[in-house]
């Protein structure tokens, strides 16, 4: 298989010739491609009220798994005049996301916690404080792991749907050019198929990242080639290279 032209569907590292993705373009002599293939767009306050029976000054915590959900409770607490207390916890799925609080709160003033490995992990210190009345700030199409662990452990939580994910306009792109595909999110697949009703996978490989993103690819029709992360290839940069050393090897 000659893979020459490359399309990663996200956005192009700042430093791209020091990032692992520079590194492989050199090694093999790569044109490759970055545009992201959707966007995230939050709900307005009309649109919130319609789709939600929740009140967000009913919650004592709120459980982010991103920073999407940390912008748009924020925004969504502004244009609904819905104070936040002091009070309020906040559990975050990573420590990443938990610092980003500060662009909205003095950190050091709140009650923040975070999970440092897997979701189950943030479930167990959610239920160290049971009696909190939660909210799970979500996009429209969201994973249901998260709270189907936290009905497990009959917490006591409410979905607030603040923002949905959007195909972007690609079809400037000519699919067709390229051997190799990358994708990381099941949106990424979604939207190549509406961009492109009629795309045809042929002789092209595929890479994905995640279990959701392979299982909405197989779902599509594609026949996936390269798949993140792994034991050997926890990155997708790592997985791409492995991919293409075989594939050297093969010629």
């Amino acid at each position: 298989m000659k893979i020459k032209n490359v399309l990663i569907s996200q956005p192009k590292p700042a430093d791209f010739e020091k990032s692992p993705y520079g590194e492989i373009t050199k090694k093999y002599c790569l044109n490759v491609d970055f545009h992201k293939f959707f966007k995230i767009e939050g709900l307005t306050s009309i649109d919130f009220r319609k789709e939600n029976k929740v009140r967000l000054a009913d919650n004592t915590a709120v459980i982010f798994t991103s920073k999407h959900g940390v912008d748009n409770y924020f925004r969504l607490a502004a244009e609904l005049r819905t104070d936040i207390p002091e009070t309020m916890k906040y559990f975050c799925s990573s420590e990443a996301t938990a610092y980003y609080l500060q662009k909205y709160i003095q950190y050091r003033k709140r009650k923040i916690f975070f999970s440092t490995s897997e979701l189950h992990d943030l479930v167990d210190i959610i239920r160290k404080h049971k009696s909190e009345k939660y909210l799970l700030p979500c996009n429209e199409e969201h994973n249901p792991e998260l709270s189907d662990m936290l009905d497990q452990h009959k917490i006591t939580y409410a979905k607030a749907v603040m923002y949905r994910t959007v195909a972007e306009d690609m079809t400037f792109l000519q699919p067709d050019k390229y051997d190799l595909m990358i994708f990381f999110s099941p949106s990424g697949i979604k939207s190549l198929y509406k961009n492109f009703p009629d795309f045809k996978q042929g002789e092209k490989a595929v890479g994905v990242f995640g279990q959701t993103t392979a299982a909405t690819a197989r779902e599509a029709g594609l026949t996936i080639q390269i798949e993140a992360p792994t034991p050997t290839a926890p990155s997708m940069a790592k997985a791409i290279e492995q991919f293409l050393a075989a594939n050297a090897k093969n010629k």
